[in-house]
């Protein structure tokens, strides 16, 4: 893991609680863009001229102004030596839109504030840099609007460092780590705040991935069914003999959203005839010992055009195994029901050939917890640093 946590020696860190204030403000606004804006991270801005805002606003969605020129094109009265609050680095490079940089500096703003330097190699110190050039005084802020400013943005940083998704496996499972009772029955463990979540959680990542039993037996649309304006996420099977159904609610809806099969070299080619044939997209990926190699299916989804910057794993638990024992997930999110299932045979969040020793195990970090109607939602990840 390469993390950029470290400011350039030409930028300061002299922060009031004034600019955690504004910074916080931004923060919020950049939220309002999530499930829309990728492959472009979400950003907020803010601008301020003696400590009152007269200007803000957040990159809506890919293509769209970026934050800094929406808050810009909003303020008013004249911005000439006011603050910019902005949650990541300002870009220095031309895209879809123009350099935020440029728009910054004709601007004539006279400080601009950044949360998280942009790890992209476009930019990665380079949009603070030709702020500084240009006379713009730039400061960074540290503690925990830093890191909530990394976090908000984790999948893209992840992505934009080693070219693969960030990847968050959820569950919901009883108190006792059952995820279904012995005869397969699992509607519903969690409740209906936490299926809620769920459905967030779905709308803010580019794919949500389950195994090739899972789409099987529950036949699961995975789409994000809130109200709103939201991207579907690009459905994924990892299902290596390419047994999936074209009868299945996922093929026979495919298209918007997408749905995507990843299967191994061995699958039936009639199979995946079948399944492009009914509109299913079907990924080739290595395998190992039959099985698809995780590794290889991430870098593949990655490298796909638009990128897959985050992918949330929700089952089931082979597939979850298969990438504990690969090492590919990044973030674990379980919600915990006050039910006891108990049953030998029941089966729990990640299966497969597990470890031989507690030591061997994977270690979990900066963990949190918090309340969901009834349930208990632990969220950690494994790396003690982000990204």
């Amino acid at each position: 893991m390469v993390l950029i946590h470290h400011p350039p020696s030409t930028i300061r860190c002299l922060i009031t609680g004034i600019d955690i204030s504004f910074m916080q403000r931004a923060l919020n606004l950049a939220e309002l863009g999530r499930g829309r804006t990728s492959p472009n991270p979400v950003v907020g801005a803010v601008i301020v001229k003696s400590d009152e805002v007269i200007g803000e606003g957040y990159h809506e969605r890919a293509g769209a102004d970026h934050a800094e020129v929406a808050a810009i094109k909003s303020a008013k009265g004249d911005i000439r030596g006011a603050t910019v609050y902005v949650t990541l680095e300002p870009c220095c490079h031309k895209g879809r839109t123009g350099p935020c940089t440029e728009a910054l500096i004709q601007a004539a703003v006279s400080r601009v504030v950044v949360a998280a330097l942009d790890p992209s190699t476009k930019v990665n110190g380079k949009g603070a840099g030709a702020l500084k050039e240009a006379g713009i005084e730039v400061e960074l802020i540290d503690g925990a609007v830093a890191a909530r400013a990394r976090a908000q943005n984790e999948g893209f940083r992840k992505h934009a460092v080693t070219g693969l998704p960030f990847v968050t496996f959820k569950s919901a499972m009883s108190l006792d780590g059952k995820i279904a009772t012995k005869s397969g029955d699992s509607r519903w463990i969690s409740g209906e705040e936490s299926r809620a979540l769920v459905h967030s959680l779905r709308s803010g990542v580019d794919a949500v991935a389950v195994g090739g039993g899972t789409a099987l037996a529950d036949d699961p649309m995975l789409t994000c069914r809130l109200d709103g304006d939201f991207s579907q996420p690009l459905r994924i099977v990892f299902d290596s003999g390419a047994n999936l159904s074209p009868g299945s609610k996922l093929v026979k809806t495919a298209g918007e959203p997408r749905t995507l099969v990843i299967a191994s070299p061995e699958a039936p080619p009639a199979k995946v005839d079948a399944l492009r044939q009914a509109g299913a997209e079907v990924m080739i990926a290595a395998s190992a010992r039959s099985r698809i190699d995780i590794g290889d299916a991430l870098t593949r989804l990655g490298s796909m055009d638009p990128p897959v910057l985050s992918l949330l794993l929700e089952g089931g638990p082979t597939l979850a195994a298969s990438f504990v024992e690969a090492g590919a997930i990044d973030k674990v999110m379980m919600f915990v029901a006050p039910k006891l299932i108990g049953g030998e045979s029941a089966k729990t969040p990640v299966e497969g050939g597990g470890f031989n020793l507690v030591g061997e195990a994977m270690p979990l970090f900066r963990l949190s917890h918090k309340r969901i109607g009834e349930d208990v939602l632990i969220t950690a990840y494994t790396a003690e640093d982000e990204w």
